[in-house]
């Protein structure tokens, strides 16, 4: 049986360590793209990953290119590229400049795979998942947005540090844009099925939710250069199994939203199964009022940063 064929564009931080996990889960044979300025660069990547296999055990080949042609034919096609944010920069500001690099690279990457499934993880987001639907004239079920598995995660790692548990025993939900309008879900975060509102005080639980708002600012206020890598690819890379092992698992992605939730017309983060397809459904969670107008305002942001789109 043939190997799957992903495409990672972009070979930075984000890009080189997810075509790392991808060849070790074995999930498919990796490209990874980068502009021609950084000649040499992503094939350099690409060949200090293969010299791990043989430890690791894995026999996925990854190659790195500068020319879209070598992507032809590829399944998943995951966008990483985009310059990232500084301190103090809002992921807003990345706005027009990350769009046009995320038009041109759709383009030729649809020249070259015209039935694969976009993962967009480029800074601001949302807005980033519409200009490559708008741009690929995909149909929406192969445009998705990693984000809310990400915002998740770390709302997951505060959880289980605060009850001293096992992260495999939590789960948490976290919807809406990948912002600061985000919404964590207490309600629907559970520690081995048991909603974490009876296991925290209130007080504790709105610290975390805070912090998963600030997860990514937090990460870069450390760093001082750059930004989040290491959680980023784990959580477009469990996206990209659940796709191409049909797995149908339903994880928090942004997607574009027709009526669901009563938003329409903007990608936005809300639970999603994702199979071979892409995405296989919605699920529509029965939100209480509170929660309901946390998800339009935070809808109604990224339908403003949308609109901001040259």
């Amino acid at each position: 049986m043939a190997r799957k064929k992903i495409t990672v564009v972009g070979a930075g931080f984000v890009g080189a360590t997810l075509a790392q996990r991808l060849a070790e889960m074995e999930l498919g044979d990796v490209v990874i793209v980068d502009i021609p300025a950084t000649e040499g660069m992503p094939a350099g990547k690409a060949l200090d990953i293969m010299e791990s296999a043989p430890i690791y055990g894995y026999d996925a080949r990854v190659s790195g290119t500068t020319s879209y042609e070598s992507t032809a034919g590829s399944d998943i096609v995951v966008i990483t590229a985009g310059i990232p944010r500084k301190p103090g920069m809002s992921r807003d500001d990345l706005l027009n400049t990350n769009a046009g690099i995320v038009k041109s690279v759709t383009e030729n990457v649809v020249k070259f795979s015209p039935n694969c499934i976009l993962i967009i993880v480029s800074n601001p987001l949302d807005a980033m998942c519409l200009v490559a639907l708008k741009t690929s004239k995909f149909p929406k079920h192969r445009v998705l947005g990693m984000a809310g598995v990400l915002d998740s995660a770390r709302m997951r790692t505060f959880i289980a540090e605060a009850l001293n548990v096992s992260v495999e025993n939590v789960h948490a939900m976290v919807l809406g844009g990948h912002g600061d309008t985000m919404v964590p879900m207490p309600r629907f975060s559970t520690v081995s099925g048991i909603p974490i509102t009876e296991l925290l005080p209130k007080d504790k639980i709105e610290a975390i939710n805070q912090r998963t708002r600030d997860g990514g600012a937090e990460i870069v206020k450390l760093l001082k250069t750059g930004s989040a890598y290491y959680a980023p690819s784990a959580s477009t890379a469990e996206m990209v199994e659940s796709i191409l092992k049909d797995k149908n698992k339903i994880l928090p992605c942004a997607v574009y939203l027709e009526g669901e939730y009563g938003v329409d017309g903007v990608f936005v983060g809300v639970p999603a199964k994702l199979g071979s397809k892409g995405l296989v459904d919605v699920i529509q969670l029965n939100l209480s009022v509170d929660e309901r107008a946390q998800l339009l305002k935070s809808a109604s942001a990224v339908k403003e940063l949308s609109a901001a789109l040259k």
